[in-house]
């Protein structure tokens, strides 16, 4: 008898769904079998999808930027998370500008963690750093930890790391099983200052910046051989200008991108409105050209991440951006937002795609000895989206989150939470 049984399902395995059940002992998937199982817990998936656990390789739970913090901590994020079918999450240390700052940083962000309802890991985070590339790695590993997030911009808060440092974090980063990850905006395209108002936030920082800077980045890795992650990709010439570029390092999987369920939904006409500051985030959202451009060439994502960090009401009702903190929700509704516009064409995004991109390497599918990590979809049914702070409010879904497992335990029955705890994971060297 195995410890849980989901029968009946449609599971998503290899890229296809087939009709079968999932059997789980100890934590692991133990079998996907046709024949009828017997389980200490048994759930019924007749007309359902049966999907191998959301991984959202990009959010922000109680990130403190100055004196203000954005709304969802380990706790009420995780929670969020788990509704949505998320079951691993990687948040960011927060950053440091000296490797050996990296350990107390981990304590830190640890301490923070210890709450979370669903399984997690980290992101090093660097500001204007000018150690050893090696050395930052090392510590990294140290902690389980094989990616190393940094910004082309925000200079006016030293996070800003020049290009000549991140040439050799790309070239010591595949001798080292490490990655690169890159918040890629040109800080010197951009229009600064502390007058400017919500409305005109893309127009402040617009899609060539990011474009040109993602440019330079691809150069780079080609030239180094190193590994690149771009997150949050917001406009769509950014796509089209790697797919005419760089398509071998896209292939191989040198240069991973990533995306957010805001920049294939909305456009940046959101900010004209009264209610414009409630979308604010940096990159901003893009012109609708820009929009339908990234549609068009979205199956060179190779990962869907949220970037979620809300704030309330109070935090982000102002005219200026300088007043305003940067970041909306979404973790909740972010496989709902992109199955709506893709289908099963999106599961490997959240899934085997991140997975791949940073080594969790018991995670991202279902396969007998990986971690029991299930969301089970019900197609029939639909979901509403109420609550006024969100950009998604109002929004109704066809299709509805109905059970999450997480290590081979349920964390959301019939859409209601149960108590749960999460595990760090610690992550290897990549493959080199």
């Amino acid at each position: 008898m195995f410890d849980l049984v989901i029968q009946n399902g449609n599971v998503y395995a290899n890229g296809a769904f087939h009709k079968m059940n999932v059997c789980v002992t100890a934590g692991r998937i133990a079998a996907l079998t046709t024949r009828a199982e017997e389980g200490q817990t048994v759930l019924e998936a007749d007309g359902m999808y049966v999907f191998p656990g959301f991984i959202d390789p990009h959010v922000h739970f109680h990130l403190g930027v100055g004196d203000r913090v954005s709304a969802d901590d380990f706790l009420s994020g995780s929670k969020e998370a788990a509704l949505g079918g998320v079951t691993t999450y990687i948040d960011f240390l927060d950053p440091v500008w000296k490797a050996e700052d990296i350990d107390s940083a981990f304590r830190e962000r640890s301490e923070l963690a210890g709450g979370s309802v669903v399984d997690y890991a980290f992101h090093t985070t660097i500001g204007n750093l000018n150690d050893d590339p090696e050395e930052v790695y090392r510590r990294s590993l140290s902690h389980g930890i094989n990616s190393v997030k940094l910004f082309t911009t925000y200079a006016d808060t030293n996070r800003r790391t020049p290009e000549s440092y991140i040439r050799r974090l790309l070239e010591k980063s595949r001798a080292c099983g490490c990655i690169v990850v890159v918040h890629s905006e040109n800080d010197n395209m951009m229009e600064h200052g502390d007058r400017i108002p919500y409305w005109n936030l893309e127009h402040s920082r617009p899609s060539i910046c990011e474009t040109q800077e993602v440019m330079t980045l691809a150069a780079m890795s080609r030239e180094t051989g190193g590994r690149l992650y771009i997150v949050h990709v917001s406009a769509g010439t950014t796509l089209e200008m790697l797919r005419k570029n760089y398509e071998p390092e896209l292939s191989t999987h040198q240069i991973t991108l990533e995306s957010c369920p805001h920049y294939f939904l909305l456009s940046s006409d959101r900010l004209e409105g009264e209610d414009g500051w409630k979308y604010t985030m940096t990159p901003p959202l893009r012109p609708e050209s820009e929009r339908k451009l990234l549609n068009q060439d979205f199956y060179l994502i190779s990962t869907i991440g949220t970037d979620h960090c809300p704030y309330t009401y109070e935090q982000k009702h102002h005219e200026y951006t300088s007043e305003i903190p940067m970041g909306i929700g979404g973790i909740r509704y972010s496989f709902l937002n992109m199955f709506s516009l893709y289908g099963p064409g999106v599961v490997d995004r959240f899934t085997e795609g991140p997975a791949r991109a940073y080594g969790l390497t018991s995670k991202g599918a279902l396969i007998p000895g990986f971690d029991a990590d299930v969301t089970v979809f019900d197609p029939s049914g639909t979901t509403m989206v109420q609550d006024e702070m969100s950009v998604y409010n109002g929004k109704r879904y066809e299709g509805r989150i109905r059970h999450v497992i997480s290590g081979g335990t349920p964390v959301v029955l019939d859409g209601v939470l149960q108590p749960h705890e999460g595990r760090y994971i610690a992550r290897g060297p990549l493959e080199r």
